[in-house]
């Protein structure tokens, strides 16, 4: 049996798409899953991507993928890679394709001169938090994380001022 993981490529929307779909229903969110191939495409590998794919392969098979992009530590002041979605395919657990995409995010951190690697994972999917505890991750409690989206993402908006002026609304000269 032959492990690869490779870089996604456009023609792969349609077994990302997939992956996101598989990966919602694991973790029994399937209801929420918004991103549909269009999307996905523009925003993987349009003019300005916002995010990259690692696909993992068994024997030339799909079989798993994570999704990642780059934030920022000011603290650092370096940049850090945050993976947003790591998945294998249930009937291919136990092969070595998670270790391997984390092992090629690592690697791709340490290319990029990046001070870290971090990720979240849901507090009732132990399997998951036993693996990453085995690999080195180590949780980080003392965060919580907060989310606005929705009319409360477009009600904060309006809080910015006008969209495209000056920074920091009008506040009078």
């Amino acid at each position: 049996m032959t492990l690869t993981i490779r870089d996604a490529v456009p023609e792969d929307i349609d077994l990302i798409h997939g992956f996101i779909l598989a990966l919602a229903d694991y973790e029994r969110l399937h209801h929420e899953v918004r991103a549909d191939k269009a999307a996905l495409a523009r925003h993987l590998f349009g003019p300005r991507p916002m995010a990259e794919v690692l696909i993992a392969e068994l024997d030339g098979a799909a079989i798993g993928f994570a999704l990642f992009f780059h934030n920022f530590s000011t603290f650092e002041g370096r940049p850090g890679i945050f993976l947003e979605d790591l998945f294998v395919a249930p009937e291919a657990r136990g092969q070595g394709a998670g270790k391997a995409l984390l092992g090629r995010l690592a690697q791709i951190a340490i290319e990029r001169d990046c001070a870290r690697l971090e990720w979240s994972v849901l507090d009732w999917n132990q399997p998951a938090i036993d693996f990453y505890r085995s690999l080195g991750a180590r949780p980080m409690d003392e965060w919580t994380v907060n989310r606005v989206d929705g009319p409360a993402l477009a009600t904060l908006a309006d809080l910015g001022g006008k969209r495209g002026g000056k920074r920091g609304g009008d506040h009078g000269g």
